[in-house]
């Protein structure tokens, strides 16, 4: 960890993030916004974008947008806060593709349940 990170404390490397797709998770689900990790090497295919739609369906990492107000009784809080880059489990959720959000980026809402990993940045 750095010394800003020290200083600040553990939330100071969670990235800032704004909630503008115009959906709010309710009760105990989660919206998040899958990701690929950067590739190392750069590709030179170029998928469709109904092609792109699927496979974000099926890609477990995802950064953490908004969560919703409840949780497990047996837990003490959430286990994710916006910001957060997590790994949630395959199939998981519903898809909100970006023809249906204001910002036009392609969400997942999934119960808080199906995140099972954090991920540290970078990674």
């Amino acid at each position: 960890m750095n010394d800003a990170a020290k200083k600040e404390g553990p939330d100071a490397l969670a990235t800032k993030v704004r909630n503008s797709s115009g959906f709010h998770p309710l009760g105990r689900a989660v919206l998040v916004e899958p990701y690929e990790p950067q590739a190392k090497k750069p590709s030179m295919i170029v998928l469709p974008d109904q092609v792109q739609d699927r496979m974000m369906m099926v890609e477990q990492r995802a950064l953490v947008i908004e969560v919703g107000p409840l949780w497990v009784k047996d837990e003490t809080g959430p286990r994710c806060k916006p910001g957060d880059h997590v790994m949630i489990a395959r199939m998981a959720g519903y898809m909100i593709s970006g023809k249906d959000t204001l910002d036009g980026k392609s969400y997942r809402v999934v119960n808080h349940m199906d995140i099972f990993l954090g991920v540290e940045e970078g990674v």
